[in-house]
């Protein structure tokens, strides 16, 4: 799982297929019951320790902004949860590069695979207040299903980890086959429009201006 990349011009998402899933559900239940046991990555490991380090020096409530590109976002969920660890996650060192520092010292960015970093601190008895996974790659082709956050095999892990859960895409569809796939799992919420504004992501300002329409899911504990 990753982001999209950036470019000048943004298209609307184009994919061959027009409805839900047929093998959402099928999949989804394979996940559940077939636990994720990938072993992490070294790098995300290395990564994992500056974080594992922090919570235990200052323990905070947990908020997570994964697939967070430049780390824009998790900038500016830290200055909304000023009282929390916000946490983003990325596996692109170029993106993490661009980041902008701000003296704001309540959040922390790793350069690691998302679900390792959530199969990590499940392993240590963390939880997350907050999960944030804002514009991930939609992976639009009909094939690749099972790269989409809900198709993943580490999608239970996301579950698992709890709190109140937001995700944001510009591909209308990919919104309604997570919703489906966390109401099928237990975990009710609702789809809707938003307007993007002010925008949380490089990608959100991009899709915005392009005239793209913007949608959330979001679940309350």
């Amino acid at each position: 799982m990753s982001e999209p990349r950036q470019s000048d011009i943004s298209r609307p998402v184009s994919s061959n297929q027009t409805g839900l899933h047929s093998q959402l559900a099928t999949t989804l239940q394979r996940h559940l019951d077939h636990p994720f046991r990938r072993p992490p990555a070294p790098h995300s490991v290395a990564a994992y320790q500056a974080l594992a380090e922090r919570l235990r020096a200052q323990p905070q409530p947990l908020v997570i902004d994964s697939f967070c590109g430049t780390g824009m976002s998790t900038q500016l969920l830290a200055q909304r949860h000023p009282d929390q660890l916000v946490v983003g996650i990325d596996q692109s060192a170029h993106r993490l590069q661009k980041h902008l520092p701000s003296p704001a010292g309540n959040y922390l960015l790793l350069q690691a695979q998302v679900e390792d970093i959530w199969a990590l601190l499940l392993a240590d008895g963390y939880r997350a207040q907050y999960h944030y996974l804002l514009y991930p790659n939609p992976w639009p082709k009909r094939k690749h299903l099972q790269r989409r956050v809900h198709g993943h095999g580490s999608f239970p892990l996301l579950l698992e980890l709890g709190g109140y859960i937001e995700l944001r895409s510009n591909w209308q569809l990919y919104v309604e086959e997570f919703g489906v796939a966390m109401h099928l799992a237990g975990r009710r919420g609702l789809i809707r429009q938003i307007s993007g504004d002010p925008p949380l992501t490089l990608f959100e300002d991009k899709y915005r201006n392009s005239g793209h329409r913007l949608w959330a899911f979001t679940a309350a504990p």
